[in-house]
């Protein structure tokens, strides 16, 4: 039985006819006399073209992912007061306007009596002019005495809705408590705050963070000798630990052009749609960030090459009676490209599918 039939049973079979066991299996050879490959065995190869093609450049770097800052916002307390009722954890989801907690404080207690005080002087402010105008219809009362009292109206409805517009920023509860609303759907990313915490505005800061996470930044570190190698719009390829098979495109559109004075390396930000929410802040991250040179070099899939004997070869195609294993020169791998320094010409065919066993079936 010959090797192709004992590892590919019935999915790949050759023949070999006249063949000498006694040459010299040191060296590749050229398919020889009488080799064919089966109908069975050419559906299961697959066959390229080899292609002259520019050189893609790859730089490795390390980053994190984190919230897109322009899709993210922190709330902030809008006076001070004591946590009545907290509402979410962190990492919950959030809509937009939904109640973040409920703070029950002495100033909103004491802008509800000022605007109680305000509505009461309104009244009184009406009532006088009123009486001024009858007054002054009668004789009774001075022309100054009625646009004094409006005066002092229109100054206590000023002040009615001054305080009615702060009550609504704040929005106030007639029991003098207000509400913090999530400002934009997202997710809670940071919280600062917990259940029945007393606070002074004036000494604390944001008590949440809530960020829309539907597309994220990754924040790579270029190191000072790699600088000249990134450039806005260079496409970028992102793996995380999380998810070490599957692959986040997107390029870069940022570059920080301070270097970090301890570590020595530049930010460059990439920015990543994020559906289902894969992508979460903190995550490590490894970015290749990929460029194509002016320089062109003939470049074969990676997957056809073959190493063997500290060398590499490809396997020539022409038709299936006559395959040749030709040695060839990688000059790099990028991806799944590998580019040629010789061996091959442009327009040649190989095998890039099963080609492994071709060759240990020609050069056994």
């Amino acid at each position: 039985m010959n090797r192709i039939a004992a590892f590919l049973p019935l999915a790949l079979s050759a023949t070999l006819l006249g063949c000498s066991k006694s040459e010299d299996a040191a060296e590749p050879q050229k398919a020889k006399a009488g080799f064919s490959l089966s109908d069975q065995m050419m559906r299961e190869l697959k066959i390229d073209t080899v292609r002259n093609e520019p050189v893609r450049h790859e730089l490795t770097l390390s980053g994190q992912i984190a919230t897109n800052g322009d899709k993210t916002v922190k709330v902030y307390p809008l006076v001070g007061g004591v946590v009545e009722q907290l509402t979410v954890e962190l990492g919950d989801h959030v809509t937009k306007g939904q109640v973040l907690a409920v703070i029950k404080s002495g100033e909103i207690a004491d802008l509800q009596n000022q605007s109680s005080a305000a509505g009461t002087d309104l009244d009184i402010d009406r009532k006088n002019l009123q009486v001024l105008e009858d007054q002054y219809a009668a004789g009774l009362a001075s022309e100054r005495d009625v646009t004094l009292a409006r005066k002092e109206l229109q100054k206590a409805a000023g002040n009615v809705g001054k305080t009615r517009k702060q009550m609504n920023v704040y929005g106030v509860s007639a029991d003098g408590t207000y509400t913090l609303r999530a400002p934009i759907s997202g997710f809670i990313t940071e919280k600062n705050v917990t259940d029945h915490m007393q606070f002074n505005a004036d000494n604390v800061g944001n008590l949440f963070t809530v960020s829309n996470l539907e597309d994220v930044w990754i924040l790579a570190n270029v190191f000072e000798s790699d600088i000249s190698k990134v450039k806005e719009g260079y496409a970028a390829d992102v793996t995380t630990l999380s998810y070490p098979d599957k692959h986040f495109q997107g390029r870069i559109d940022k570059i920080f052009n301070v270097l970090d004075p301890e570590s020595r390396v530049m930010k460059v930000r990439v920015r990543l749609p994020n559906p289902g929410y894969q992508l979460k802040p903190e995550m490590y991250a490894q970015i290749k960030i990929q460029n194509t040179e002016d320089q062109k070099m003939l470049a074969v899939p990676a997957k056809s090459v073959v190493f063997a004997k500290d060398r590499h070869f490809v396997m020539v195609f022409r038709d299936r009676q006559h395959i040749e294993t030709r040695e060839v020169q990688v000059a790099k791998t990028v991806g799944d490209v590998s580019y040629l320094a010789s061996g091959l010409r442009d327009g040649e065919l190989i095998i890039s599918q099963n080609q492994l066993l071709v060759y240990d079936e020609l050069n056994d």
